[in-house]
């Protein structure tokens, strides 16, 4: 059955059914029509036929009548009439009136049916039909010539009845054996006719379709496809013709955008390379030099050239070879590398060219005579020019590949497309790179004075207390402070107290040997770790440092003489402390007690001195334990702008202790409430007495909460504030909580554990102080951050000092392509307002839009 069917769905089976259907219906309409007229002539010619014998017998009947005859002649005639029709289709039958049975003394007559008494009645001549016999009745009636001897009779009167009875049966099965016979001499004659018909035009087809499968069969690569002529194939019939002439413009218009395998298959394999790891980010250059490996694998391509713009310095190119050339292709190449990007409208004209590095892909020992040489005719960027019209993240301005096969349309596409993925992962990776080395640098680095920040310094602290412990030696720890130097920075400006840091920071480091650690504690503080040093030697480096700084003389912007004196602590490895806060402590206090005597001064403690530090050191601890159980943790808001509308939307809660007499900042004692194991505590109270001033004070904004690593191991601290917020009808999208990226978090999962228990909640999540820490990357791509707070270092000096600015760029262009909110901390005037917000930063925050406050402020005058 399946086979038939399939039989059909061919263009012979197509043909044969076709007209072998219309065959059929032709014969059949033919059939029933010659039927039904054949019929009817059929029945008119019986009718007359009947009609003919029925007068000719009546004729006679009448003519022997006139004459006279007697009954057994009458029986004689209609037996000899009957008998004549024997052989026929014809019955013949007569029927005798009462009058004439009764005149002939027949006393059987057997009644006649209800159409032959009718004519007995008077009625005329009678035909009935039916589909197998046609039956007449003519009646005998009575003339003048009747009535002799039919005296009984009047003129009219019926005295018989002829019934003729013709069969059509017999004629009929003749017609539909003659029909039947007809119809099957004509259906073989019809199969064959259909049959000859069909293969001729299915061989005519199947040879144009030969011809065009032959020809499609030798296109194996997209160049066989391009040569491909099926512009003479002729399908015989114009309407396959037509049809057939679309498939050759669509055939015309693939050719023009055909794309070889191979091509795409390179482009699949080069672009599942294009996923950046830190194996990327870290041999970005060996990355490059794999895809230019692989580019040649499918085109031509001698180099790849990447642009970077260094700041506002200048321009960077590193030129990445295929194989090696010889130094005039490298000179005639950098030439013009040159010459195209002068004739860019990107190219900034008073940034110069700083330096081009060029790269092989696979070198060779082979003399330069026998390296690749490449003629300025042949050296163009043919394939891929991409010049953005801003530089994006990492300064990249454009990137470029060599090729002898860009002519070819199609793969000139496919290039392009690979190229514009290409400059992004370029650009991110080496923009990454920076970064990632900017931040494992700053990470460890005071960006400003060069120096280490403080948190290498405790790290190094601790580290140089084991060392000392192990080998039993003594080491020197130096607190530094400059003296008066707010008074400089009030007086002469932040650039100028900068400028004086900066310098300050110079003598340090040409005042100590080279195995010992100075770092920028933070704002005027210093500190100096002096491994393997007596009391003594301790003391004569703080002499070279003060005498050192009588040299140093700066000019003020209003041409003034500063100079400057610090004041310095010193404390003995493990005389005066075996713990590393403690012995910060105690250099700390010498430093203020060298301040108080005067400034300028060195201080090392004595026993008596030792007592009344830790004395110090308990009544801050007792005075952090009475605040908390008095209560006396107070709010104070700080102030956070939109720096679009103006508008305070943001407030930084930040911890105070109320003495009554002053307000204790919590620089002073939140080590201490840390070290003790009371600051959560602390951090419940202040929060608690924060939400009920913002539902007072009906302040809808959002708040900032700082956050202790130690909250991280506090079970309860989410449910905690989540109930407060509850209880004071504070929706906790409105609560931001922070952690500081220079905080050691020593168990990340317990860290990712506890953002997204507090992302759950609803609560926001922020990065205090980003840049300062090794850590931004990993918060980044393992936590929901929604804000990231900038480290405020970069944004108060990033308009003196252009790594500060790049820092702050790459940070922002970050953040806007995560979609995550920045705020610029240290906005202390308003060339730093105007800078953040060209550079489009979200939020500002520092002493220029307001310093903290008890109240919760709306508005602030900029």
């Amino acid at each position: 059955m399946k086979n038939i069917f399939r039989l059909f769905k061919t263009l012979r089976g197509f043909v044969v059914a076709a007209i072998m259907a219309v065959t059929l219906f032709v014969f059949l309409g033919v059939t029933l029509a010659a039927s039904i007229l054949y019929e009817n002539i059929f029945t008119r010619q019986a009718q007359q036929t009947s009609e003919s014998i029925a007068d000719h017998t009546f004729s006679l009947m009448f003519e022997i009548m006139s004459q006279g005859w007697t009954r057994e002649e009458l029986e004689h005639f209609i037996s000899t009439t009957k008998a004549a029709y024997e052989n026929s289709p014809f019955e013949f039958e007569i029927y005798r009136s009462d009058k004439v049975s009764a005149l002939y003394g027949v006393i059987n007559q057997r009644d006649a049916d209800t159409h032959v008494q009718q004519l007995f009645t008077g009625s005329d001549a009678k035909v009935i039909e039916n589909a197998s016999h046609t039956r007449r009745l003519f009646p005998l009636k009575a003339e003048q010539t009747c009535l002799s001897c039919h005296t009984n009779a009047s003129i009219g009167d019926a005295l018989g009845v002829i019934e003729i009875i013709e069969d059509k049966r017999l004629i009929s099965d003749e017609i539909r054996r003659g029909h039947l016979l007809l119809f099957i001499i004509c259906g073989i004659l019809t199969l064959i006719v259909s049959l000859i018909i069909a293969n001729k035009v299915a061989k005519r087809i199947n040879l144009s379709m030969d011809h065009l499968r032959t020809r499609l069969e030798s296109v194996n690569t997209v160049t066989d496809f391009k040569h491909l002529d099926i512009s003479d194939v002729d399908f015989y019939f114009e309407e396959f013709n037509n049809t057939f002439s679309h498939i050759r413009i669509l055939t015309e218009r693939l050719k023009d955008v055909a794309v070889d395998k191979d091509i795409l298959e390179f482009e699949i394999r080069l672009l599942s390379k294009f996923i950046i790891t830190s194996e990327v980010v870290k041999d970005w250059r060996d990355f490059i030099k794999d895809l230019l490996i692989d580019i040649n694998s499918i085109i031509t391509a001698h180099t790849l050239v990447t642009i970077f713009q260094i700041e506002e310095e200048g321009y960077e190119l590193e030129v990445f070879w295929h194989h090696d050339v010889c130094k005039k292709t490298q000179s005639d190449f950098e030439a013009v590398v040159s010459k195209q990007l002068a004739s860019s409208h990107h190219y900034q004209k008073d940034c110069p060219i700083l330096k081009i590095v060029h790269h092989i892909a696979r070198p060779s020992s082979a003399k330069d005579s026998d390296k690749l040489t490449l003629g300025i005719h042949e050296i163009e960027l043919q394939t891929k020019s991409l010049l953005l019209e801003t530089p994006k993240i990492g300064g990249v301005v454009g990137i470029g590949v060599q090729s002898e096969m860009a002519r070819d349309p199609i793969r000139h596409i496919v290039i392009d497309s690979i190229l514009t993925t290409l400059l992004n992962l370029v650009g991110s990776v080496k923009a990454i790179y920076k970064y990632t080395k900017d931040l494992e640098y700053y990470a460890t680095r005071d960006p400003l004075t060069d120096l280490h920040n403080q948190r290498m310094f405790h790290e190094l602290l601790g580290y140089e207390v084991g060392r000392s412990q192990r080998h039993h030696q003594e080491f020197s720890l130096l607190m530094l402070d400059l003296d008066n130097f707010k008074h400089v920075n009030d007086r002469y400006g932040h650039s100028f107290g900068d400028q004086f840091l900066h310098s300050f920071a110079r003598v340090l480091a040409l005042a100590v040997r080279p195995g010992d650690f100075v770092s920028r504690y933070g704002g005027d503080e210093f500190t100096i770790i002096l491994p393997e040093t007596s009391e003594e030697q301790a003391h004569s480096v703080a002499q070279r440092i003060a005498s050192s700084l009588e040299t140093l003389v700066l000019t003020a912007p209003d041409g003034s003489k500063v100079r400057g004196t610090t004041s310095i602590g010193i404390a003995i490895y493990p005389r005066h402390a075996a713990d590393p806060r403690d012995l910060f402590v105690v250099a700390d206090n010498m430093m203020y007690k060298a301040k108080r005597e005067g400034k300028n001064q060195i201080a090392i403690p004595n026993e008596d001195e030792m007592a009344e530090v830790f004395k110090a050191v308990g009544e801050k601890n007792l005075m952090v334990l009475n605040a908390l159980e008095e209560k006396r943790i107070v709010p104070y808001f700080q102030p956070i702008l939109d720096v679009e509308s103006k508008q305070v939307k943001i407030h930084e809660l930040l911890m105070r202790i109320d003495l009554g007499d002053r307000i204790v900042s919590a620089v002073e004692f939140i080590d201490i409430a840390e070290s003790i194991g009371v600051v959560h505590k602390m951090d419940y109270l202040l929060i608690e007495k924060a939400f009920e001033q913002m539902n007072e004070q009906a302040y809808d904004g959002m708040l900032f909460i700082n956050l202790s690593p130690k909250s991280l191991i506090i079970g309860e601290f989410i449910s905690r504030v989540r109930q407060l917020a509850l209880e004071f009808s504070i929706h906790p999208s409105r609560i931001v909580f922070e952690l500081t990226e220079r905080e050691t978090v020593s168990n990340m999962a317990l860290l990712e554990k506890f953002v997204q228990d507090l992302k759950l909640e609803g609560f926001n999540f922020a990065i205090d102080d980003f840049g300062s820490g090794f850590s931004s990357f990993h918060y980044i791509k393992h936590f929901p951050i929604d804000v990231i707070k900038i480290e405020g270092d970069f944004v108060r000096n990033m308009l003196t000092d252009t790594t500060d600015l790049a820092f702050v760029k790459s940070i922002v262009t970050l953040a806007q392509g995560l979609n995550i909110k920045t705020v610029a901390e240290f906005v202390e005037d308003e060339q730093i307002m105007e800078a953040i917000r060209a550079m489009g930063i979200d939020y500002g925050q520092g002493y220029y839009i307001g310093k903290p406050s008890p109240k919760l402020v709306k508005e602030v005058e900029i």
